[in-house]
């Protein structure tokens, strides 16, 4: 029996250098490759084409998108192909059915695709959206002291507001979901900067809900964790004024008492209009499929980063003017205004 031993352990010994022979040449490659015959995909690799059309994005901003969610895989369609099919779903609010035509796939992929790039985004999200670091609260102060006109507003390092989002209402509790304008959404809370950068998102209070009571439940307020202690948010007259357990300024309520008191609110409402450009530019880019709210927020970081700036079109930019909501009683350590700042405001600066 020793030379059938002897041939076991010599074809034992060469299916072993074979398998160590594939692992050290195997290099990962998708097995599904693009059909360059299909419009679309003729579209994106025609460099010198133009993508916002079709995808709302840049060719920049689809880059750095791809860039931010890159991951190691060995099989599948590719992160650049689901990456392209989940963007072109997201900007034109299509059926599965729909986009497995366009992109020639079975629909039961595009379902799996979309829902692949979703969770790579939420893994993501502290990527794209997050607070300056303590070196960066200089710049992001004397950019709202530059829109804001007013140099008393450079220690202001973020402003915060709330964005309704339509939505069908459940069946349940369905009053709860219709806010003061008279549609049913759920409530969008964001804090942005200078550059109308989102900082922070908070989403899925129903839309009746005020928008102070989803800020004091919020993560960033109840760990105190922005803005930092010496800084300032600014919010509308349907925030409260308070100093702790954060800074908040808010305008003066109507009517306003003297010259001082109105410069204030001047100054104050250039500097926080920035939120409201913020919201316009992504409603306008997204405005069929808000209710991704999270991923058009991601979105909306991802192509300010990449140089694509979409300025908001002038019926989304009529949402902002509407009513804000009603203000919420004061408590113990709330106000109205801010009587040092509204000094400073007309020390530094002429009446407009």
């Amino acid at each position: 029996h020793l030379p059938q031993m002897m041939k076991c352990c010599h074809f034992q010994f060469r299916l072993m250098m074979l398998i160590y022979f594939l692992l050290q040449t195997y290099h990962p490659r998708s097995y599904c490759v693009f059909n360059h015959n299909i419009p679309i995909l003729r579209l994106w690799v025609n460099v010198e084409a133009e993508l916002k059309h079709d995808f709302r994005l840049s060719r920049s901003a689809m880059h750095g998108l791809q860039r931010l969610l890159r991951r190691e895989q060995d099989h599948g369609w590719g992160n650049e192909l689901e990456i392209l099919i989940y963007v072109y779903w997201l900007a034109h609010g299509l059926s599965y059915r729909v986009v497995s035509r366009v992109f020639s796939v079975p629909k039961s992929t595009v379902h799996r695709v979309i829902h692949k790039v979703v969770q790579n985004i939420w893994m993501n999200l502290k990527q794209a959206i997050f607070f300056p670091q303590a070196g960066e609260l200089h710049a992001v102060g004397q950019g709202f002291a530059q829109l804001s006109g007013s140099p008393a507003f450079s220690n202001v390092v973020g402003a915060i507001d709330c964005s309704h989002i339509k939505i069908k209402p459940p069946l349940q509790n369905r009053i709860d979901y219709l806010n003061y304008k008279g549609f049913f959404s759920i409530n969008m809370q964001v804090i942005c900067d200078s550059d109308a950068r989102f900082l922070d998102i908070f989403v899925g209070y129903p839309g009746s809900v005020h928008d102070t009571r989803i800020m004091k439940n919020s993560s960033f307020y109840r760990a105190v964790r922005y803005p930092p202690t010496g800084y300032i948010l600014l919010g509308d007259g349907g925030y409260p004024c308070m100093d702790t357990p954060i800074t908040l300024i808010t305008p003066y309520k109507e009517p306003i008492n003297g010259q001082i008191q109105g410069r204030f609110n001047h100054f104050h409402s250039k500097g926080r209009s920035v939120i409201e450009r913020a919201f316009g530019m992504m409603k306008t880019r997204w405005r069929s499929t808000l209710f991704r709210a999270l991923e058009c927020a991601f979105l909306h970081n991802v192509c300010l980063d990449n140089g694509d700036i979409l300025e908001p079109d002038a019926d989304v930019a009529q949402d902002f003017i509407d009513p804000q909501p009603p203000r919420e009683p004061l408590v113990n350590n709330e106000s109205s205004g801010s009587g040092r700042l509204a000094a400073l405001v007309s020390v530094h600066v002429p009446a407009p």
